[in-house]
């Protein structure tokens, strides 16, 4: 980390990014996970050109910057990521950055703190799975287009007209996910994952959620873990859990056979997008696609 710091550190050289005449040319823009990716895209527009580090299946807990991911922070206009230590020890490196006078902007910082979920086996952290609740992850954006503003002034109105439009895409995508959850008869709304990503979603939309793992993938499973998972599926008599694109299926599908010796059978309802998007150029490669395919598989498995 100390070797990648430096090389960003010398990328970013001693003149900040901010002092730079750039309203002649797109902004390059550095962002971590796909969501944030996301966002910038829609809030952007040609105004920019954005580089995610962090693509399809990547675990942001997990995630080692590479050297050439430090001159690519160094080089950038602007940084954004997801902050509340989702990317880990990588916050270090965006906070020193940030002192050289580029921004570096974490796309939760405008959020209440009274908003954000703090597990107590979280040890004091708040929960940085904000985008599973689509009217929370609207703050996001309204910070990304305030950050995009400060920087290049002159395209203010661009970029609160693209802003616009896209907060009113995720009311409609927050309605839609109320709406579709609504339709699972209350006592079957429990949804089994690998990692306890998905606590802002069961909030928001009427969800009882239950992760093998933590919330960050860097803790360890137990075998207590897998029994005691799969005691609770036994005893509710759940009958679907399902598998993250980010997170190895090998963990779910231990706690599968260990519900089947216990004399009841749960199905893999499907895989859940949940740290990372899908492919680029997919419906799940968006924000907004991703979420719906969530959304759809979690009601197709458990309606």
């Amino acid at each position: 980390m100390d070797l990648l710091l430096g090389l960003a550190l010398a990328a970013c050289g001693s003149t900040p990014a901010v002092a730079l005449d750039i309203s002649q040319r797109r902004i390059n823009i550095v962002s971590t996970i796909g969501m944030i990716t996301d966002i910038v895209r829609n809030v952007g527009g040609e105004r920019v050109l954005v580089r995610g580090l962090m693509g399809p299946g990547v675990d942001p807990h997990l995630y080692k910057p590479s050297a050439g991911d430090a001159i690519r922070l160094g080089n950038a206009d602007i940084i954004f990521y997801g902050g509340l230590h989702l990317e880990g020890r990588m916050a270090e490196l965006f906070e020193k950055i940030e002192l050289t006078g580029k921004p570096a902007v974490a796309v939760s910082r405008d959020i209440e703190p009274a908003r954000l979920r703090q597990p107590p086996e979280f040890e004091g952290k708040y929960d940085p799975h904000i985008w599973f609740d689509v009217a929370l992850w609207q703050s996001a954006a309204r910070t990304v287009a305030a950050a995009l503003t400060a920087l290049d002034p002159n395209s203010a109105a661009v970029y609160a007209d693209n802003a616009r439009s896209y907060l009113a895409k995720l009311d409609a995508l927050h309605q839609y996910a109320r709406g579709q959850i609504a339709t699972i008869p209350a006592a079957q709304r429990v949804m089994i994952t690998a990692h306890d990503a998905f606590g802002y979603f069961g909030e928001a939309y009427g969800m009882e959620v239950h992760g093998l793992q933590g919330i960050s993938t860097a803790s360890e499973i137990s075998a207590a873990d897998v029994q005691g998972l799969s005691e609770f599926i036994t005893a509710r008599k759940i009958k679907a859990l399902f598998v993250e694109s980010s997170v190895p299926e090998s963990t779910v599908r231990a706690v599968q056979e260990a519900v089947r010796s216990r004399g009841h059978e749960v199905i893999i309802g499907g895989e859940l997008f949940s740290d990372a998007m899908g492919a680029e150029g997919t419906p799940e490669g968006t924000y907004i696609g991703m979420v719906t395919f969530n959304v759809d598989t979690i009601v197709r498995a458990l309606r």
